[in-house]
């Protein structure tokens, strides 16, 4: 079998919160669940070896939403996954059938949770809602205020109202009062600008301290002097140390000395997570997800052939490319507050140059943009399979910081 390529979509709540991952498999023009022939022995092998693992590391511990069809649905390719990790989507019909109840019968007793994706308010539904957790609503397709009349039959059944297709903050607002629940779509990583905005001295601080700590060779004064400026970024870089001292106990007498123990990479690990904790604490969680999966992907994409002239630059350009929805500001403001490289700023204002270039083939693969990375992946010799387990390995990464 040839290998999967899977893309995601972050599901929030009115909160902000990431409750889940729609996986959209590129390979397939519909994104949905692999139609293995149940008759190949090897079928299940396959599955375990060549999907589930990579469903499970994209997931980043959130429940997957999944479009299942009616024919993996009846050869039970679901009951592969737990119960608790996925939503099964169902995808492919129009109107209901008695084949159709018979299924969701069995699963909604097998204690799944299914979602129905391709819901037109039309009445006939009505008989699934028994069995149905989510409905689903493109607002491309469905002016949302038409689903109030639908709510009263919904009602019995708890079930909750998913909008897809969501483009702004204030359309999500409008719709958590009709009685949206989720929310899936680009809106949460718009940036929203705010006329006259201005950075926070603490804000201006967390970007200095960035900016410092991606220069080649690290000024250690300099960074321990901007932390100096902050008891709480202090008191943080003494317990980093701390956690990662083996076993001996480490006597500081600095915060120079502090950061020094860390070493490079740790360091330079420690403030991004650390600014983008500060930096995000009005967005998203997942802002701060897809800019460290970004900036990871960079910088290990970055040893390629093509990039090798800006790896130094790959890592934090990734991480600030989602700073102007973090701090509601226009990207050229932001920048005159920082200390950037040229090929950074030209990569973070235009997408220009090389290091341009791999920022705009890495967030188009995270986002499943087919149209825009198949063109880069050829121009620069890429292998798209790499590029896929490196998606992976830099979800695994980040989940394993916690974030």
């Amino acid at each position: 079998m040839k290998k999967t390529y899977i893309a995601r979509q972050a599901i929030l709540n009115h909160k902000l919160e990431t409750i889940g991952y729609e996986l959209f498999f590129r390979d397939s023009p519909d994104n949905k669940f692999p139609e293995i022939d149940p008759n190949v022995a090897s079928a299940k092998l396959i599955i375990q070896n060549h999907i589930y693992s990579d469903i499970q590391t994209l997931s980043m511990g959130k429940v997957a939403f999944i479009n299942f069809t009616e024919y993996s649905l009846i050869h039970k390719y679901p009951l592969m996954f737990d119960k608790s990790s996925i939503v099964i989507e169902l995808v492919g019909h129009k109107k209901p059938t008695k084949n159709l109840l018979k299924i969701l019968g069995y699963y909604h007793g097998k204690g799944y949770q299914i979602a129905l994706t391709e819901y037109d308010l039309a009445i006939h539904w009505d008989v699934l809602f028994p069995y149905i957790s989510i409905i689903k609503v493109n607002l491309e397709k469905i002016n949302p205020k038409r689903i109030i009349a639908a709510l009263p039959r919904m009602k019995p059944y708890n079930i909750k109202l998913a909008a897809e297709r969501v483009e702004t903050k204030y359309q999500r607002q409008a719709l958590v009062e009709i009685g949206f629940t989720y929310f899936q779509g680009y809106f949460y990583h718009q940036p929203e600008i705010v006329a006259g905005q201005k950075l926070t001295s603490q804000k201006t601080q967390m970007l200095q301290l960035l900016s410092e700590t991606f220069n080649t060779p690290i000024n250690y004064d300099q960074v321990s002097k901007i932390i100096s400026h902050d008891v709480n970024l202090s008191i943080a870089l003494l317990k980093m140390v701390n956690n990662v001292s083996t076993g001996s106990r480490v006597e500081i007498t600095s915060l120079k000395q502090a950061a020094v123990y860390l070493g490079d990479d740790q360091l330079c690990q420690f403030v991004a997570i650390l600014a983008l904790s500060n930096l995000t604490s009005d967005t998203a969680d997942e802002v701060c997800r897809q800019a460290l999966i970004t900036g990871k992907m960079m910088a290990e994409l970055s040893h390629s052939n093509s990039f090798q002239s800006v790896s130094e630059f790959a890592f934090i350009t990734g991480l600030l490319s989602a700073i102007e929805v973090m701090l509601a500001m226009p990207m050229a403001q932001i920048i005159k507050t920082m200390p950037l490289a040229p090929p950074i700023e030209q990569a973070l204002l235009k997408q220009a140059g090389p290091l341009g270039e791999l920022l705009k083939l890495t967030t188009a693969f995270i986002s499943g943009k087919n149209d825009d990375i198949n063109q880069l992946i050829t121009s620069h010799a890429l292998n798209k399979q790499a590029i896929q387990q490196e998606f992976l390995n830099a979800s695994q990464w980040c989940h394993d910081l916690g974030i």
